[in-house]
């Protein structure tokens, strides 16, 4: 999870490589900033585990609409297209997509963005998902809620991940 608008390669790149090493999936909103960026780096590791997975927002209001413009973005391989918009006034409406990448993923990586990104964090804890907020400057993260785990360090990201999905969560 992060910005829609900003793709801090410097974080995404070494993600993305990471994470295609892992046995995962990778899963975003499907759209611009580190979404695209982190997508572009999983994706273009060879070989990889997984896909690149993509839950798109609805240009309108029902299940006929096309997906956003400027969704999915090049990286996405799986398409999700739902009815549901970009998001609400906080993100934590019911029929926020935000839920669903929430509720697929079993473990979250947050990167610097701003109340949409926040918001995500937010309804991970009320979900109970294993969240990590991985910026160069954790300053970034000062309006998340201070339960979070929060590093500078990929090696730390990576031991988180590893952490959770070995400690019983669905693989």
């Amino acid at each position: 999870m992060g910005s829609g608008d900003k793709p801090h390669h410097d974080l995404c790149r070494p993600l993305g490589k990471l994470l295609a090493q892992k046995p995962v999936h990778l899963l975003t909103g499907g759209g611009r900033g580190t979404m695209e960026a982190v997508s572009q780096s999983f994706q273009g590791q060879q070989p990889r585990r997984g896909l690149v997975v993509g839950v798109l927002p609805a240009r309108g209001g029902d299940a006929s609409s096309a997906p956003k413009r400027g969704y999915p973005n090049a990286f996405v391989e799986l398409p999700v297209k739902t009815h549901l918009p970009l998001s609400g006034r906080s993100g934590q409406e019911p029929l926020s997509r935000n839920h669903i990448n929430i509720l697929t993923s079993d473990v979250i990586v947050v990167l610097p963005g701003s109340a949409g990104t926040r918001s995500e964090a937010e309804l991970a804890a009320r979900y109970r998902k294993p969240v990590i907020l991985f910026s160069r400057d954790l300053n970034d993260f000062a309006a998340f809620p201070a339960e979070f785990t929060r590093t500078t360090s990929l090696a730390e990201v990576e031991a988180f991940i590893d952490g959770h999905l070995n400690g019983g969560l669905k693989k």
